[in-house]
């Protein structure tokens, strides 16, 4: 994994809370996951533990309420930490290009209705429209490990 300068200094800037609001991206939340696994040795579970905590705080530190309706989400974020290890991309582009890092990928398995509730947000839900777990890797299902 080549992780470059810019893909480190994009996730510091999320930690220590000085990342500009508009730039906190999908991209941006894609890159810091990229370089988070990087920094746990590929460990998804400490991975998912270290976002959450930067991106809660991030939120308060930038005016966004960490609530059942806003905010942190939490099958969002597991779902995308299990998605970017499962890539394994040597390139943010390579991560950025791979189908289960877009936007839209979660509600291939997960209904809006589901995915935006406020138990979603708040726990690890399994998926509610596709069981397959090819969907995100060979390991097992997304949302389902906590």
């Amino acid at each position: 994994m080549s992780i470059t300068p810019d893909a480190r200094r994009l996730r510091e800037r999320l930690f220590d809370r000085t990342l500009p609001k508009p730039e906190w991206t999908h991209e941006a939340h894609l890159i810091a996951c990229w370089v988070d696994l990087d920094e746990h040795d590929g460990d998804v579970d400490a991975t998912v533990d270290s976002l959450r905590d930067a991106i809660r705080s991030y939120n308060e530190a930038t005016g966004v309420a960490n609530t059942p309706t806003s905010g942190y989400h939490e099958t969002l974020t597991r779902y995308y930490v299990e998605a970017v290890a499962a890539v394994g991309a040597t390139s943010v582009e390579e991560l950025l290009a791979d189908p289960r890092c877009s936007r839209d990928a979660p509600l291939r398995l997960w209904s809006k209705e589901r995915l935006f509730s406020p138990e979603a947000r708040a726990t690890a839900v399994p998926p509610d429209l596709h069981d397959d777990p090819g969907q995100v890797s060979e390991a097992g299902r997304v949302g389902c490990q906590r």
